[in-house]
């Protein structure tokens, strides 16, 4: 019994002294390697939080306030001013892990593309969008990640994105639902949500086949003559927003990402599941859906019936569709709530862009040339469309993980011109919020709404709204193409734009202070966009 104990402590004891041999070999290793580099370490934010904890408790403090992006900004600021210097690449822990944060362009160039593959999403990240997206392209690396590329690219081909006519039958819907009074205004209206609904109703159609239509489903006289959905598009909608917030959070928890993954988050997750197999199965059993024909002639064009004669699995179907229609309501609603957002508080900017937008296409009656190659060569209206995503990008914060031992060029030493040495499984994260809002990089006047800086501007990688290198969004086209014709179409009908919320304004003034930002795997403004609008009287 004595020798047992005895036997029992020398291996427990041998196992710790084994460990921190262990240790010590590895950490030589890496200094090893990191001063053969040439690299130095980046700078550790002055914060006591040794394994990480408080940071993770800060941004859910933050997120509870609608502020995260302004929070991981003011971050940012402090530890410049503290400083006395411009400080890009900061080391910090996550929940004990090691990470890199970085708002310098030339380090997030090296993680997207010069150096694409050495970085990948990573296994924690993967694991905490697969319970929702399955292994879809925003929740796989590698080969996984190449093979659902190849398989969506040709999808978003140009003759696919550029036909308008699906377009404008959605936006007569959004009309619809903006009725204007004898006094030639509207009622006084949330427009965010008639914004997702009008990209779910685009997104279902062009995707599935058939538009969910869930902006006509919202007036009173509305009957639909379609059999009953086994999901409505209300309850996906709610179950869709419950399910990314849950995903949002996982991702922030690092390895206790399973924590975020309750009994409620299934229930939600189970409702978008059976939403998006109810058109895989249609698919796969080779029904029409529609046999409707564009404008020019042609078969209308769906996308799971072309995505279904590359591959006949319904999970892979299913992880597919629902990572597109995430990109492809989300972004497109977000993108347009932000500019509308900043045109209430910029009516001078609304008023240019009116009058551009009648010279250019006409009026709402009488419209003419809007096409995809007129939208693209509008400048003022993609100036418009440029300076909403440089101050607002849907997807604020980002990151990778190294999949080998690696660096990335800038940040490290007293100066941040060395390299920082990056271990295999170190997570780096950048924030294009900040990076877009950096002074140095866009003028001082950087936080302000200035669509004519983009006359004659060329962007680098300090303007990243859709990412860069090989995993670039590959339905920017479309995102920005739909965007563009929907704000035309209103730009005709409306001649004016008054905002009714202060959600922007000093505290001061009734605000917050901040602008408040809903952030799940997208962004969007928290407190809605309330408007009235004057109809044209043209």
């Amino acid at each position: 019994m004595h020798n047992t104990i005895l036997l029992a402590l020398w291996a427990g004891v041998s196992f710790v002294l084994y460990k921190i041999v262990v240790y010590f070999l590895t950490e030589r290793h890496h200094r090893n390697a990191a001063k053969r580099l040439g690299c130095e370490p980046a700078y550790q934010f002055r914060l006591f939080d040794i394994q990480g904890i408080r940071n993770v408790l800060r941004i859910i403090a933050a997120d509870k306030k609608s502020r995260v992006p302004e929070h991981v900004k003011e971050r940012v600021d402090n530890a410049c001013a503290d400083e006395g210097k411009n400080i890009t690449t900061f080391g910090q822990k996550i929940l004990g892990t090691r990470t890199a944060f970085t708002v310098d362009p030339m380090n997030i160039q090296a993680v997207l593309a010069t150096q694409f593959k050495d970085f990948g999403l990573g296994e924690t990240r993967n694991e905490s969008f697969a319970p929702l997206l399955g292994k879809g392209i925003f929740s796989t690396d590698g080969a996984e990640w190449q093979h659902a590329r190849n398989l969506l690219r040709p999808q978003f081909a140009r003759e696919q994105v550029s036909d308008l006519d699906l377009e404008e039958e959605h936006v007569k819907n959004l009309m619809r639902v903006l009725p204007i009074n004898k006094d030639g205004w509207t009622d006084v209206i949330d427009i965010q949500p008639l914004f997702f609904r009008l990209t779910i109703d685009s997104a279902t159609e062009f995707l599935f086949g058939e538009s969910v239509d869930s902006q006509l489903a919202n007036l009173s006289d509305y009957t639909s003559s379609r059999p009953p959905m086994p999901v409505n598009e209300k309850d996906f909608a709610i179950s869709f927003d419950q399910s990314q917030a849950a995903v949002a959070m996982a991702a922030r928890m690092g390895e206790l990402w399973w924590l975020a993954f309750d009994k409620n988050f299934r229930r939600h997750r189970d409702i978008c599941w059976q939403f998006i197999d109810h058109y895989v199965q249609k698919a796969l059993a080779k029904e029409k859906i529609s046999e409707k024909e564009t404008s020019n002639g042609k078969q209308k064009y769906v996308f799971l019936d072309a995505l279904a004669e590359s591959t006949q699995d319904p999970i892979e179907l299913r992880s597919h569709m629902i990572s597109i229609l995430l990109a492809g309501r989300d972004t497109t609603a977000s993108l347009l709530s932000f500019v509308y957002t900043l045109l209430i508080k910029h009516p001078e900017v609304y008023r240019k862009l009116r009058a551009i937008v009648l010279e250019n296409f006409g009026t709402y009656n009488n419209p003419r040339n809007i096409t995809f190659a007129s939208l693209k060569s509008c400048n003022y209206l993609q100036w418009v469309l440029n300076e909403t995503l440089r101050l607002h990008p849907v997807v604020p914060l980002d990151g990778r993980c190294a999949l080998k031992d690696t660096t990335i060029p800038r940040g490290g030493g007293p100066n941040g011109d060395k390299p920082v040495y990056v271990r295999k499984g170190t997570r780096v994260e950048y924030c294009v919020y900040v990076v877009q809002r950096r002074k140095d990089l866009w003028g001082q006047d950087a936080d302000e709404f200035r669509p004519d800086r983009w006359d004659g501007r060329k962007s680098g990688w300090e303007y990243l709204p859709f990412n860069g290198g090989p995993r670039i969004c590959i339905g920017q086209q479309f995102a920005l193409t739909e965007a563009g014709y929907v704000l035309v179409r209103l730009a005709q009908r409306f001649e004016e734009v008054v905002g009714v919320s202060n959600s922007w304004e000093s505290v001061e003034n009734g605000g917050q202070g901040y602008f408040r930002t809903k952030l799940s795997l997208t962004g969007c403004p928290a407190d809605g966009v309330k408007v009235r609008m004057k109809g044209a009287r043209v």
